[in-house]
């Protein structure tokens, strides 16, 4: 392990460049399931000639530059831009003026392995006992006696891409009564650490041996229904961890770190070098945030810690709950009444020209040096076959 301060002989090298490189021969050494071929097949052609695209050309001569086409898949951290910004803006467009609360429920690393074995289910259980805990408990005068909002995200790793998984939820600071009050938390003080995480402790066992009791829940090889009882047992009687941070005084923050990891996967290539020919430096945080650290990795270790969190097809990483839940919004415009806010706006769906012309001062379709409209011409995909001409 290099520590801060050291220095790394390698070069950056984007994730994208190693699965090129690489992702084939790990596949003939490695269990790799369809879906994660899929991504690594996908973020491979991602914007390259195969996918095709198309040049943009200023009639004058001043600027030609090509754009091919993107992949798409939520596990590509090359094309990720457009899609992480949109779902910032349609979060962003919902929030309240209050305080915000970003709250963290991790769980025992022993539930790793169940994890791995049934993703879908497992993590649809997590973000359930973690709403319910948070609503049951917020909805008690006590604490509130009120109907709060909350946007959640699932994460499976950490800063090393071991399997970690865990929610993050921002929640607000106040709530909306079932008389049409709104009301805020007493003392900028949400909600006691130690009883949330009860609580939640207490609910999400549960939906886990209903679950085994059901058989929908399976036991990894290893592993015997009864064991698994009795591992759940046994992590009952243990204490679980969730972190309540202080206040915000608005919520686009925690947004922007949601969002990163909405779409792309859990690492950016910003945080990849390459070492050798066959290693990479992966950097990342301490545990107290503060020190930069690297860790070597051959490249098919990188390779099996990065694409173990490929998601399952189908299975949302990002839920609106409570006053953000998609079936709440006359709540929601009572609640942002109010708090003196408009109603929500219909959907905006953001194009790629105003992406871009918010991320920078030029325009993408003119001429940076005269300005003129600039000549689209499109490129056909390459290494697929032609068309098939019908005969007669």
């Amino acid at each position: 392990m290099i520590h801060p301060g050291c220095y790394s002989p390698g070069v950056k090298s984007s994730i994208q460049k190693v699965l090129q490189d690489h992702f084939e021969a790990h596949c003939q050494t490695h269990k790799v399931p369809l879906r994660v071929r899929k991504a690594g097949q996908a973020i491979r052609k991602c914007r390259t000639a195969r996918l095709g695209g198309h040049i943009q050309k200023c009639p004058d001569g001043h600027v030609e530059r090509v754009w091919y086409n993107s992949c798409k898949h939520r596990a590509c951290p090359v094309c990720a831009f457009m899609q992480i910004t949109r779902w910032i803006h349609q979060q962003i467009r919902k929030l309240l003026h209050c305080d915000y609360y970003h709250t963290i429920f991790t769980i025992p690393s022993e539930f790793n392995s169940l994890w791995e074995f049934n993703r879908r289910l497992f993590t649809d259980l997590l973000f359930r006992a973690a709403w319910h805990s948070l609503k049951e408990l917020l909805a008690d005068p006590k604490y509130l006696g009120a109907l709060p909002g909350a946007i959640a995200s699932f994460h499976s790793w950490a800063q090393t891409l071991i399997i970690h998984p865990h929610l993050h939820f921002l929640v607000t600071g106040g709530g909306l009564t079932p008389q049409g009050q709104w009301l805020t938390v007493r003392d900028e003080f949400l909600l006691p650490s130690r009883v949330l995480s009860a609580k939640f402790r207490g609910k999400f066992l549960a939906f886990l041996r209903q679950a085994l009791q059901e058989s929908r829940l399976l036991p990894p090889p290893d592993l015997s229904p009864q064991r698994v009882l009795n591992l759940l047992n046994k992590l009952g009687r243990a204490k679980w961890h969730v972190q309540i941070m202080p206040p915000y005084k608005h919520g686009r923050g925690v947004i922007d770190y949601l969002g990163a990891y909405v779409r792309g996967g859990p690492v950016s290539s910003r945080r990849v070098t390459l070492d050798s020919e066959d290693s990479i430096l992966l950097r990342y945080k301490d545990e107290t945030r503060t020190r930069t650290l690297f860790m070597p990795l051959s490249i098919h270790e990188f390779l099996t810690r990065l694409l173990r969190h490929v998601p399952e097809r189908g299975v949302h990483h990002a839920r609106g709950y409570g006053l953000f839940a998609p079936g709440k919004r006359e709540q929601l415009n009572a609640a942002r009444k109010l708090l003196g806010q408009l109603p929500v706006a219909p959907p905006e769906e953001i194009s790629w020209q105003t992406a871009c012309s918010l991320a920078g001062p030029l325009h993408p379709e003119l001429c940076p040096v005269c300005g003129k409209p600039l000549i689209r011409i499109e490129l056909s995909p390459t290494g697929l076959s032609p068309p098939c001409r019908k005969v007669a």
